[in-house]
């Protein structure tokens, strides 16, 4: 494999993805394109209004563009990589734009519900779908799913393998999008877990895994730069439907699906506490975190946002060696 060429449009993405934040935060805040924060929100977020968002529109882009230029590169040497990395950049772009359509009605139309939670929802099958459908009857790279410490791998009937696959994309971006809440939080996670998801794709020799993952590992790491605390653009739901979007496709091209559970502790575990807050209000009228997702609790219990952003990226670190070990 060329690692070579796998560093250079990692540091081609990051650059790519700098530039654009130099040249795209500006126009976002003539545009006015700021943040809405809610009232039901920790009130130290009140600050963050105005700041600009969609800033997911830096990395999609800086993706683009170089997973096209993976792609040229590779078609005069192995068309088949060059054609694998398309149904891996679509993928990602159609999450993207459930949550560019999301945001734009939030935002731009003033329509604070923003796209409704079923059509957002329809809108995500659709593309958790089409996808699950692509990579078994065009791509036919089969159902089987490696199981994590068991050095082994089972197969699922068509028929069950297509929902499962649906579910765990529909679980991945819903579970980053509600991680993203904390001033680079969900992107410097994401960039963890991609680039594990990214190394075991070396280790297997998956190339336009490689390739793929490089490019978003080089993109989250530019837009992080903008978006750590304090931040001075958010990626908004187009930013982290796009990241889940990527991490899913990629886990599930690798057939490791089940390893997100591992590798995506942290996003596992954010949506867990929104489910059991609401289960536990419901049943018993009661709280069990001060707010949800997990990261506002810690908020309101006095820890700072570098604080929340450095402790989830160490148990990001340690869960995603655990996974390699796995493997």
């Amino acid at each position: 494999m060329n690692i070579d060429f796998q560093i250079k449009i990692l540091l081609l993405s990051f650059v790519a993805s700098v530039c654009l934040s130099f040249f795209i935060i500006p126009i976002l805040r003539k545009l006015k394109v700021g943040q809405n924060e809610r009232d039901d929100g920790p009130q130290s977020h009140i600050k963050k209004q105005g700041t600009p968002t969609m800033g997911g529109i830096i990395m999609i882009i800086s993706i683009i563009v170089c997973s096209i230029g993976g792609y040229f590169y590779y078609r005069g040497k192995e068309l088949q990589i060059a054609q694998n990395i398309i149904p891996l950049l679509l993928v990602t772009i159609g999450f993207g734009l459930v949550g560019f359509i999301d945001d734009f009605k939030k935002i731009i139309l003033k329509n604070t519900k923003g796209l409704s939670p079923v059509l957002k929802m329809l809108g995500q099958l659709i593309i958790a779908t089409g996808f699950a459908i692509y990579i078994t009857n065009v791509l036919n790279l089969g159902t089987d799913i490696i199981i994590p410490f068991a050095n082994t791998e089972f197969v699922l009937p068509m028929v069950l393998y297509i929902p499962f696959i649906i579910l765990v994309m529909l679980g991945t971006t819903n579970a980053v999008n509600l991680t993203d809440g904390v001033d680079g939080l969900a992107t410097s996670t994401s960039a963890i877990i991609l680039t594990t998801l990214t190394i075991i794709g070396i280790v297997l020799d998956v190339k336009e895994v490689v390739i793929f993952g490089s490019i978003c590992v080089g993109s989250c790491l530019g837009f992080l730069i903008f978006n750590l605390h304090k931040a001075k653009v958010f990626m908004g739901d187009l930013g982290s439907l796009m990241l889940g979007g990527a991490i899913s496709a990629i886990a599930i091209y690798l057939k490791m699906p089940l390893l997100l559970v591992v590798i995506a502790l942290v996003p596992v575990i954010e949506t867990i506490s929104v489910m059991a807050q609401v289960i536990a209000y419901k049943t018993t009228g009661k709280r069990i975190l001060k707010m949800a997702p997990l990261h506002h609790h810690f908020e309101l219990s006095g820890w700072r946002e570098n604080k929340i952003v450095s402790v989830f990226c160490i148990v990001t670190v340690f869960v995603c060696v655990i996974g390699l070990y796995s493997i």
